[in-house]
């Protein structure tokens, strides 16, 4: 966000008297549970490098909720974080706690912001100034227990943008920290505050998306600086930020392909400049284009309205563009905030997630094991810490799953041993993660092949009955004539049908196998498929003995068929087995 180049120099102003004062750094404020934001708030930005009281500001102008600008270390190099870079306002209670308990005491919040544009292009953003991925957590953690506040908001424009370590580095930070919140239970929400073209984000801002996603890292709000889009083109303020929203929600869907769209809106802010931004007058927004925003906005379900900055929202300079203390344009004090604060609604979404593992399933044979992915991610609210376990295995069959526990959001491994005395046979297992009372399953089936003959049921229909054979209609299981035992399969074919019977068998992946039976009767077919291919046919008045040799493919399944020809009369056979 812009803030004035002469104010960078100011800080130093404020170090004296506050030194003076014997605050100690990183004191904090004793620990509450921090209350989650509403899904839908306005929160504009507070400068903070001014001598005004939040508190006494936001009581003034109606803003429950408050967008504090902004933390950076005090010079480059440095890792310890400072409201305007000055060390006359360290990380503590002392410095604005008060406010911040007012305005929770009137049903508000705050929101601390990361960066801005002196920050940025300066070298002073904590992510750009500090190398190390842990203190740079520790910065975050800091500002969140200090304040229990339930989000941050990331500030990221010009210098900060292209500077692709210290966009890992920052992504990195965030991961850790929201592993910590999780831990701890505690709800914490990031924000990204990105420029924009009237398109949606450029290269740049999508690329620190895309770093976010790689490091694991939630991203829970992508905010949109709708102005100073400096193309020297005339804009309609209203219509660009719909476009440039509308922009952006596509490139999170592909982005997020398993975001709803409803979810996608969700994940959406943007933030006005009321009046003549720092562009000039072709940017200029109108006292008209705010009832518009916040009308699409509703409609549209953001999550997030704002407009910088609070202290601008008055009439006091007309014709002036990209003051901070005024908006350039003929307005009612805190006409902006006024339009604005309603879109404040709904409750704070509740915590959840989802589970998949991958693969589904596996065939194990005994004396080997497999391995699948548990695969968890946030659905709605804050990341959890989620405790996994795994039931339904079988005798001889063990399974567990490592890491035992993972935040939303994470993954673990599945292992599944079938030991040597492993019984063949099909099990579910049931994968589930477990957060207090809220759990989610996931099933993971595993194959246990038997050796020999034993991957087909029934080969030899003593059973009496078809099951578990798959047939088309006219077959039967007969007692005469029969090659062993009690009885056979005999089959129909007719002039529309080959009177075909199949069965599905799970065998080992990758391995040879001979499918062999005794078959009778005209053009009298034995095979397999799906998975493994291979077939042999006979005609005869007697029983023949038919051999198919096949290997499996790699998930070891494969279909058994056994049918006769068009027209050709029925078809017998018995003792069929795969070995």
């Amino acid at each position: 966000m812009r803030r004035p180049r002469h104010l960078h120099a100011l800080f130093a102003a404020f170090t004296t008297a506050v030194a003076a004062a014997g605050l100690v750094v990183g004191s904090g404020a004793a620990a509450h549970a921090a209350t989650p934001l509403p899904a839908h708030v306005f929160a504009p930005y507070f400068e903070a490098y001014s001598s005004d009281s939040p508190a006494e500001l936001a009581q003034a102008s109606g803003a429950k909720y408050l967008t504090m600008a902004f933390v950076q270390t005090e010079a480059k190099g440095s890792c310890t974080p400072y409201w305007n870079g000055s060390t006359a306002q360290p990380v503590d209670a002392s410095v604005f706690g008060a406010d911040f308990t007012t305005i929770r005491a009137r049903g508000g919040d705050v929101i601390p912001s990361f960066g801005g544009y002196a920050a940025d292009n300066g070298g002073t953003e904590i992510a750009d100034s500090c190398t190390s991925v842990d203190a740079i957590a520790a910065a975050y953690q800091k500002i969140v227990t200090t304040y229990d506040v339930s989000r941050l908001d990331m500030d990221i424009e010009d210098k900060s943008l292209t500077n692709k370590a210290a966009v890992d580095r920052r992504n990195q930070a965030i991961k850790k920290l929201q592993d910590w919140a999780a831990a701890n239970g505690r709800p914490l929400q990031i924000s990204y505050t990105l420029p924009t073209t009237t398109s949606g984000l450029a290269s740049s801002g999508l690329n620190v998306l895309k770093s976010a996603k790689t490091a694991g890292a939630r991203v829970d709000v992508v905010n949109l600086m709708t102005f100073d889009y400096y193309d020297n083109a005339a804009h309609d303020m209203a219509a660009d930020t719909q476009s440039a929203a509308t922009g952006l929600y596509n490139q999170l869907a592909t982005l997020y392909p398993a975001k709803t769209p409803a979810q996608l809106w969700g994940m959406i802010g943007v933030t006005e400049m009321p009046g003549i931004d720092d562009f000039g007058p072709a940017e200029t927004f109108t006292t008209a284009n705010a009832a518009t925003v916040y009308n699409w906005a509703t409609a549209k379900g953001i999550n997030t309205l704002s407009f910088w900055a609070l202290q601008r929202d008055n009439g006091g300079c007309p014709g002036t563009g990209g003051s901070d203390t005024c908006s350039g344009i003929a307005q009612d004090p805190w006409h902006f905030t006024h339009t604005f604060a309603p879109f404040t609604s709904g409750a704070p979404a509740a915590d959840d997630f989802s589970l998949s593992v991958a693969p589904g399933s596996a065939v194990v044979v005994p004396g080997a094991s497999t391995t699948a992915t548990v695969t968890t991610a946030v659905t709605s609210g804050s990341a959890q810490a989620l405790a996994l376990s795994v039931t339904g295995a079988p005798a001889g069959v063990s399974a567990t799953v490592s890491p035992g526990t993972v935040t939303a959001g994470g993954s673990a491994q599945l292992t599944v041993t079938a030991s040597a005395s492993a019984g063949p046979g099909t099990y579910p297992l049931t994968v589930t993660g477990s957060a207090g009372p809220l759990s989610r399953s996931a099933t993971f089936t595993v194959t246990v092949p038997g050796p020999g003959g034993a991957g087909l049921s029934n080969g030899d229909l003593e059973k009496g009955t078809l099951g578990p054979w798959t047939c088309e209609s006219g077959a039967s299981v007969v007692s005469t004539p029969v090659h062993g035992g009690s009885y056979a399969l005999k089959t129909s074919p007719t002039s529309g049908q080959t009177g075909e019977c199949t069965q599905t068998v799970t065998l080992a992946p990758n391995t040879k196998y001979t499918l062999s039976g005794w078959v009778q009767g005209s053009y009298a077919y034995l095979g397999v498929r799906g998975g493994a291919t291979g077939s042999a046919w006979t005609s005869s008045t007697g029983w023949t003995k038919l051999s198919v040799p096949f290997t499996t493919g790699p998930s070891g399944t494969a279909t058994v068929y056994l049918h006769g020809w068009y027209g050709q009369g029925p078809v017998h056979a018995d003792d069929l087995t795969v070995g």
